[in-house]
Formats: C-alpha cells, sequence, structure tokens
C-alpha cells in the first residue's frame, strides 16, 4: 500500500515527489525484510534497439550503471563524493538473466539494491521490470572491488566508516 500511496502523491501534486517514491525502505511483516533500493525509471530509446525490435541485451548493463549512480544518489552519497574521497568502485564482474524482453519507448525501471558489502568487495543487485505492468525483464548484479586512484584495493570500512555503514545500513534485517 505504500507504493501505491506514493504513486498517487506523485501524480496528484507533482513529479518532484517521485524521488521519494523510487528510494524505499521496506518491511515486511510476514519475512521481516527490511532494506533499501532505489528505483530507476527509463524509457527505452530507438537506438537501443535491436533489428527484432527489443532492446539488444549490452545495453541492460548500461542500465544498471544509470541506476547504480542513482542509487548512491539516492543514498545521499554521490559517486562524484566518492571519487572526490578517493575512493572507486571498478566492476570487476556482471552477470545478467534475461527473463522478457523491453523494447522501444515501453518505460521500465531498475530496482538496485545492495547484495553485499564485506572487505574490499561491493556487489549490488538489479532487477528491471516493465513499469505499467510490473513484470520481471531482467534480474542482474555488478560485482565491484573498493580502490584508491591508483586502483590498490581499500577497506571501506577502515578509510571509510561513514560510507561503509551507510551501505551496510541497506543490508539490516530489523528496522533500527
Amino acid at each position: 500500500w505504500i507504493e501505491t500511496y506514493f504513486l498517487f502523491l506523485c501524480k496528484y501534486f507533482n513529479k518532484r515527489l517521485r524521488i521519494y517514491y523510487r528510494a524505499a525502505i521496506l518491511y515486511n511483516d510476514l519475512g521481516g525484510f527490511y532494506m533499501f533500493y532505489h528505483k530507476e525509471y527509463i524509457r527505452p530509446r530507438y537506438e537501443e534497439t535491436d533489428q527484432m525490435g527489443v532492446i539488444y541485451h549490452g545495453n541492460y548493463i548500461t542500465w544498471f550503471e544509470q541506476a547504480r549512480s542513482g542509487f548512491f544518489r539516492a543514498l545521499g552519497y554521490s559517486y562524484k563524493q566518492l571519487e572526490d574521497e578517493g575512493f572507486w568502485l571498478p566492476v570487476i564482474e556482471v552477470g545478467a538473466k534475461y527473463i522478457a524482453p523491453a523494447k522501444y519507448d515501453e518505460e521500465v525501471y531498475v530496482k538496485t539494491s545492495v547484495g553485499l558489502c564485506q572487505g574490499v568487495k561491493l556487489i549490488l543487485n538489479y532487477e528491471v521490470y516493465d513499469a505499467e505492468t510490473d513484470n520481471l525483464l531482467v534480474t542482474g548484479f555488478t560485482k565491484h572491488a573498493t580502490t584508491d586512484k591508483s586502483l590498490r584495493p581499500v577497506s571501506l570500512k577502515k578509510k571509510s566508516p561513514q560510507v561503509y555503514e551507510l551501505i551496510q545500513d541497506c543490508m539490516k534485517k530489523d528496522p533500527q
């Protein structure tokens, strides 16, 4: 009901409220599951389609990157801030499972959440949904190393406890 309420607010007032809808903390009474996620809305462009009229598979990886940047902005800590503090998050592995195709001009959203933040490793999970039907189209992940600008591994927990705690809070099982 929370998502429905925020959608109502977005339509009733203005689209500026949509930012609150895109980044949410969920609590499910049945499973006690609590986590932060971000929704990045994307309207596929014609140039992103292939000859079959569906989104070319490689473009989903680009959408993951766009959603990852939006995820950190929604946390209140942008990629630029990380870089300004001397941290990089190079992708060391990426994967995707294609369930159904996205099509030209049919809005989708990429739901981004933290899968793991441990040592010098960060895993982000992605789910791409059709925005109109909420049908799941693609699942995926990116695995990142946390490094300094010369690509040497750096522990966020040791070098930036504030950022580390922010990311850890995204995976809490019980709300504080």
